[in-house]
Protein backbone atom coordinates (compact mmCIF):
# COMPACT_ATOMS: atom_id res chain seq x y z
CA UNK A 1 0.00 0.00 0.00
CA UNK A 2 1.45 3.62 -1.04
CA UNK A 3 -0.70 6.38 0.76
CA UNK A 4 0.20 9.80 -0.29
CA UNK A 5 0.17 12.34 2.77
CA UNK A 6 -0.66 15.90 2.16
CA UNK A 7 0.69 17.96 4.31
CA UNK A 8 2.92 15.78 5.26
CA UNK A 9 5.84 18.21 6.36
CA UNK A 10 4.15 19.79 9.35
CA UNK A 11 3.70 18.09 12.51
CA UNK A 12 0.43 16.50 12.07
CA UNK A 13 1.49 15.00 8.88
CA UNK A 14 4.65 14.09 10.09
CA UNK A 15 2.80 11.65 13.19
CA UNK A 16 0.83 10.09 10.38
CA UNK A 17 3.78 9.11 8.31
CA UNK A 18 5.66 7.55 11.33
CA UNK A 19 2.37 5.90 12.20
CA UNK A 20 2.15 4.40 8.78
CA UNK A 21 5.57 3.37 8.47
CA UNK A 22 5.44 1.64 12.03
CA UNK A 23 2.81 -1.10 9.88
CA UNK A 24 4.34 -1.35 7.47
CA UNK A 25 2.78 1.58 5.11
CA UNK A 26 5.29 3.40 2.55
CA UNK A 27 3.47 6.83 3.22
CA UNK A 28 4.43 10.06 0.66
CA UNK A 29 4.59 13.06 2.10
CA UNK A 30 4.11 16.15 0.46
CA UNK A 31 4.17 19.83 1.14
CA UNK A 32 2.91 22.74 -0.39
CA UNK A 33 5.11 22.65 -3.89
CA UNK A 34 3.32 19.17 -4.77
CA UNK A 35 0.60 21.69 -5.72
CA UNK A 36 2.64 22.77 -8.52
CA UNK A 37 1.22 19.18 -10.37
CA UNK A 38 -0.72 17.58 -7.89
CA UNK A 39 -2.36 14.95 -9.97
CA UNK A 40 1.65 14.14 -11.11
CA UNK A 41 2.66 14.08 -6.91
CA UNK A 42 -0.45 11.58 -6.06
CA UNK A 43 -0.09 9.28 -9.02
CA UNK A 44 0.51 5.66 -7.94
CA UNK A 45 -1.36 6.60 -4.82
CA UNK A 46 -3.54 4.02 -3.33
CA UNK A 47 -5.29 6.74 -0.97
CA UNK A 48 -4.37 10.13 -0.06
CA UNK A 49 -4.90 11.66 3.56
CA UNK A 50 -5.73 15.05 3.71
CA UNK A 51 -3.92 17.72 6.62
CA UNK A 52 -4.61 21.58 5.24
CA UNK A 53 -2.38 24.09 6.31
CA UNK A 54 -3.10 25.74 9.87
CA UNK A 55 -5.68 28.40 9.67
CA UNK A 56 -5.89 28.53 6.01
CA UNK A 57 -7.48 31.24 4.53
CA UNK A 58 -10.29 29.34 2.03
CA UNK A 59 -9.85 25.55 3.46
CA UNK A 60 -12.62 24.39 1.36
CA UNK A 61 -10.89 25.37 -2.02
CA UNK A 62 -7.67 23.88 -0.89
CA UNK A 63 -9.59 20.48 -0.65
CA UNK A 64 -12.24 20.94 -3.67
CA UNK A 65 -8.48 21.04 -5.77
CA UNK A 66 -7.25 17.83 -3.87
CA UNK A 67 -10.35 15.92 -4.28
CA UNK A 68 -9.84 17.06 -7.97
CA UNK A 69 -6.37 16.17 -8.51
CA UNK A 70 -7.48 12.63 -6.74
CA UNK A 71 -9.70 11.97 -9.32
CA UNK A 72 -7.74 12.62 -12.07
CA UNK A 73 -4.19 10.62 -10.80
CA UNK A 74 -7.28 7.51 -10.34
CA UNK A 75 -6.93 7.98 -6.33
CA UNK A 76 -10.45 6.45 -5.10
CA UNK A 77 -9.20 6.58 -1.10
CA UNK A 78 -9.45 10.03 0.93
CA UNK A 79 -9.17 10.74 4.33
CA UNK A 80 -8.99 13.77 5.65
CA UNK A 81 -8.04 15.46 8.79
CA UNK A 82 -10.92 17.99 10.22
CA UNK A 83 -11.61 19.14 13.89
CA UNK A 84 -14.16 18.59 16.60
CA UNK A 85 -16.74 20.63 16.25
CA UNK A 86 -16.81 21.94 13.01
CA UNK A 87 -19.86 23.05 12.54
CA UNK A 88 -19.20 26.10 15.58
CA UNK A 89 -20.37 29.13 13.89
CA UNK A 90 -18.47 31.08 16.39
CA UNK A 91 -15.43 29.48 15.06
CA UNK A 92 -14.94 30.68 11.29
CA UNK A 93 -11.87 28.30 10.92
CA UNK A 94 -13.72 25.56 11.94
CA UNK A 95 -16.94 26.40 9.88
CA UNK A 96 -14.06 26.40 6.95
CA UNK A 97 -13.85 22.86 7.47
CA UNK A 98 -17.37 21.76 7.76
CA UNK A 99 -18.00 23.02 4.41
CA UNK A 100 -15.01 21.04 3.18
CA UNK A 101 -16.24 17.98 4.64
CA UNK A 102 -19.29 18.50 2.65
CA UNK A 103 -16.73 18.34 -0.43
CA UNK A 104 -15.32 15.16 0.89
CA UNK A 105 -18.87 13.09 1.25
CA UNK A 106 -19.66 14.33 -1.93
CA UNK A 107 -16.41 13.83 -3.95
CA UNK A 108 -17.70 10.27 -5.17
CA UNK A 109 -14.74 8.87 -3.60
CA UNK A 110 -14.14 6.20 -0.67
CA UNK A 111 -13.80 8.91 2.32
CA UNK A 112 -13.53 8.95 6.27
CA UNK A 113 -13.02 11.83 7.90
CA UNK A 114 -11.74 12.50 11.22
CA UNK A 115 -12.51 15.03 13.59
CA UNK A 116 -9.66 15.42 16.54
CA UNK A 117 -9.56 17.82 19.17
CA UNK A 118 -6.97 19.99 20.09
CA UNK A 119 -3.25 18.08 20.88
CA UNK A 120 -2.12 17.97 24.37
CA UNK A 121 1.43 18.83 22.59
CA UNK A 122 0.11 22.46 22.41
CA UNK A 123 0.98 22.76 25.93
CA UNK A 124 4.59 21.30 26.00
CA UNK A 125 6.57 23.78 24.47
CA UNK A 126 5.50 26.31 27.29
CA UNK A 127 6.12 23.56 29.92
CA UNK A 128 9.50 23.07 29.19
CA UNK A 129 9.97 26.49 29.36
CA UNK A 130 9.50 26.93 33.25
CA UNK A 131 12.08 27.45 35.40
CA UNK A 132 13.97 24.50 36.22
CA UNK A 133 14.61 24.79 39.78
CA UNK A 134 12.53 23.36 42.07
CA UNK A 135 11.20 26.31 44.33
CA UNK A 136 10.60 28.44 40.83
CA UNK A 137 7.30 26.82 40.42
CA UNK A 138 5.48 28.22 37.12
CA UNK A 139 2.48 28.94 35.27
CA UNK A 140 0.70 27.38 32.45
CA UNK A 141 -0.81 31.03 30.99
CA UNK A 142 -3.34 30.86 28.17
CA UNK A 143 -5.75 33.45 26.63
CA UNK A 144 -8.92 31.47 27.69
CA UNK A 145 -10.41 30.03 30.89
CA UNK A 146 -8.57 26.97 32.43
CA UNK A 147 -11.43 25.31 33.74
CA UNK A 148 -13.48 24.67 30.67
CA UNK A 149 -13.58 21.22 29.42
CA UNK A 150 -11.73 19.73 26.28
CA UNK A 151 -11.02 16.20 25.39
CA UNK A 152 -7.34 16.82 25.24
CA UNK A 153 -5.85 14.16 22.72
CA UNK A 154 -2.25 12.88 21.89
CA UNK A 155 -0.83 13.83 18.60
CA UNK A 156 0.73 10.05 18.05
CA UNK A 157 -2.57 8.62 19.19
CA UNK A 158 -4.35 10.58 16.18
CA UNK A 159 -1.73 9.27 14.25
CA UNK A 160 -1.99 6.03 15.26
CA UNK A 161 -5.59 6.25 14.54
CA UNK A 162 -5.30 7.69 10.99
CA UNK A 163 -2.80 4.59 10.07
CA UNK A 164 -5.96 2.62 11.54
CA UNK A 165 -8.36 3.82 9.21
CA UNK A 166 -6.02 3.82 6.23
CA UNK A 167 -4.92 0.15 6.51
CA UNK A 168 -8.29 -1.86 8.42
CA UNK A 169 -11.58 -1.94 6.93
CA UNK A 170 -14.85 -0.91 7.78
CA UNK A 171 -14.35 2.89 7.83
CA UNK A 172 -15.52 3.91 4.17
CA UNK A 173 -18.58 6.95 5.14
CA UNK A 174 -17.59 6.78 8.69
CA UNK A 175 -16.80 10.42 10.54
CA UNK A 176 -14.72 10.08 13.68
CA UNK A 177 -14.41 12.49 16.37
CA UNK A 178 -10.98 11.76 18.38
CA UNK A 179 -10.99 12.69 21.80
CA UNK A 180 -8.78 12.06 24.77
CA UNK A 181 -9.77 8.84 27.19
CA UNK A 182 -10.86 12.15 29.13
CA UNK A 183 -12.27 15.71 29.83
CA UNK A 184 -9.75 17.73 31.57
CA UNK A 185 -9.35 21.51 31.60
CA UNK A 186 -5.93 23.73 31.36
CA UNK A 187 -5.81 23.30 34.95
CA UNK A 188 -5.60 19.49 34.93
CA UNK A 189 -2.99 20.02 32.44
CA UNK A 190 -0.81 22.07 34.95
CA UNK A 191 -2.13 19.38 37.49
CA UNK A 192 -0.40 16.73 35.66
CA UNK A 193 2.83 18.38 34.23
CA UNK A 194 3.19 19.78 38.61
CA UNK A 195 3.07 15.88 39.24
CA UNK A 196 5.76 15.21 36.18
CA UNK A 197 8.11 17.85 36.47
CA UNK A 198 8.26 17.66 40.62
CA UNK A 199 7.43 21.04 41.00
CA UNK A 200 4.10 23.75 41.54
CA UNK A 201 2.48 24.43 38.08
CA UNK A 202 -0.67 26.93 38.12
CA UNK A 203 -2.71 27.39 35.61
CA UNK A 204 -3.88 30.60 34.61
CA UNK A 205 -5.91 32.50 32.34
CA UNK A 206 -4.76 35.59 30.78
CA UNK A 207 -6.39 38.39 28.81
CA UNK A 208 -7.20 37.84 25.50
CA UNK A 209 -6.94 41.43 24.31
CA UNK A 210 -3.41 41.35 25.21
CA UNK A 211 -2.81 38.39 23.42
CA UNK A 212 -0.08 39.73 20.65
CA UNK A 213 -0.49 36.19 18.00
CA UNK A 214 3.29 37.36 17.25
CA UNK A 215 3.31 36.33 13.29
CA UNK A 216 -0.23 35.95 12.40
CA UNK A 217 -1.81 38.77 10.13
CA UNK A 218 -5.10 40.10 11.12
CA UNK A 219 -7.35 37.43 9.69
CA UNK A 220 -5.57 34.93 11.75
CA UNK A 221 -5.27 36.75 14.96
CA UNK A 222 -9.34 37.69 14.46
CA UNK A 223 -9.70 33.66 14.12
CA UNK A 224 -7.83 32.25 17.23
CA UNK A 225 -9.48 35.68 19.13
CA UNK A 226 -13.19 33.84 18.40
CA UNK A 227 -11.65 30.69 19.06
CA UNK A 228 -10.59 31.84 22.73
CA UNK A 229 -13.88 33.47 23.01
CA UNK A 230 -15.16 30.11 22.24
CA UNK A 231 -13.32 27.90 24.40
CA UNK A 232 -14.18 30.58 27.37
CA UNK A 233 -17.38 29.42 27.10
CA UNK A 234 -17.71 25.98 26.21
CA UNK A 235 -14.15 24.69 26.01
CA UNK A 236 -13.95 22.11 23.23
CA UNK A 237 -15.83 18.32 24.94
CA UNK A 238 -14.99 15.18 22.92
CA UNK A 239 -15.64 12.00 23.38
CA UNK A 240 -13.38 9.16 24.08
CA UNK A 241 -15.16 5.98 22.54
CA UNK A 242 -14.00 6.47 18.54
CA UNK A 243 -10.23 6.93 19.57
CA UNK A 244 -10.88 3.72 22.39
CA UNK A 245 -12.61 1.81 19.90
CA UNK A 246 -9.85 2.44 16.82
CA UNK A 247 -6.69 2.16 18.60
CA UNK A 248 -8.53 -1.04 20.17
CA UNK A 249 -8.08 -2.78 16.69
CA UNK A 250 -4.47 -2.56 17.27
CA UNK A 251 -4.44 -3.47 20.68
CA UNK A 252 -3.65 -0.28 22.38
CA UNK A 253 -5.47 2.58 24.25
CA UNK A 254 -5.18 5.99 24.14
CA UNK A 255 -2.94 8.06 26.33
CA UNK A 256 -3.87 10.08 29.09
CA UNK A 257 -2.74 13.42 29.63
CA UNK A 258 -0.38 12.48 32.52
CA UNK A 259 0.98 9.76 30.46
CA UNK A 260 2.27 12.33 27.26
CA UNK A 261 3.65 14.44 29.16
CA UNK A 262 5.11 11.87 30.96
CA UNK A 263 6.66 10.71 27.60
CA UNK A 264 7.64 14.51 26.34
CA UNK A 265 8.77 16.27 29.35
CA UNK A 266 10.37 13.67 31.39
CA UNK A 267 11.05 10.92 28.39
CA UNK A 268 9.70 8.09 30.07
CA UNK A 269 6.56 5.86 29.14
Amino acid sequence: MNVAVLGGTGKTGRAVVAALAQVGVSARPLGRSAFQDLPAALAGADAVHVVAPNLHPDEPAYVASVLEAARAAGVDRLTYHSVASPYAPAMPHHLGKAVAEDLVRRSGLRWTVLQPCAYVQNFVPALRDLPAAPEAGGELAVPYAVDTPFGLVDLDDVAAATAVVLTTPGHDGATYEIGGPALVSVADVAAAASEVLGRPVAARRTDPDAWRGDGLDERERTWLLAMFAYYDDHGLPTGPLPLTALLGLVGRAPRSVGAVLRRDLAGTS
